[in-house]
């Protein structure tokens, strides 16, 4: 089944941390790792704190949306995210956030599918639309690109291809 993750990145050595978010889930059994958007410099969200890195990579996967989540939180902490510690929506070595998977729609106390703030987040919509402007998503009957076109203004730029 397809899953797309946003991967978000703003402390330490972001480049480093986009590599180990891909290294880590080419290692997961069950996970594949199919492609990844640009990546793109982006203007934060939230409390003042240094510019992100955001992507989005494509994945073919077996495990259910809760143990893929699973293996995203290891990645994150792998990379040094301490979440207890954290404020809300501040800066942080990694974060991965599972988009979408397949068709389906979860709604658990963990997980929410879509993700609940797709819609919103233009630095998830822009690399999501360089994979797949025309997917449709579950639950909001609109494609990723009529998303895109909606969501609020949001400062970002291009900056290279993912570190694979």
């Amino acid at each position: 089944m397809r899953a797309y993750v946003a991967v978000g990145t703003n402390l330490g050595d972001r480049w480093s941390h986009l590599a180990s978010a891909a290294r880590h889930l080419r290692q997961a059994p069950g996970v594949a790792l199919v492609r990844a958007s640009r990546v793109y410099d982006t203007e934060p969200v939230g409390p003042p704190q240094p510019r992100y890195l955001n992507a989005v990579l494509e994945l073919e996967t077996s495990r259910p949306p809760a143990s893929l989540h699973e293996v995203l939180v290891r990645a994150e902490l792998a990379a040094g995210r301490r979440r207890l510690s954290e404020l809300r929506w501040g800066a942080r070595p990694l974060d991965l956030d599972l988009l979408l998977q397949g068709d389906l729609v979860v709604r658990t106390r963990t997980l929410t599918l879509p993700h609940a703030a797709l819609g919103r987040r233009r630095f998830v919509l822009v690399p999501l639309a360089d994979l797949v402007p025309g997917l449709s998503v579950p639950g909001l009957g609109s494609t990723v690109a009529e998303l895109l076109a909606a969501a609020p203004p949001l400062g970002l730029r291009p900056v290279g291809l993912y570190p694979l």
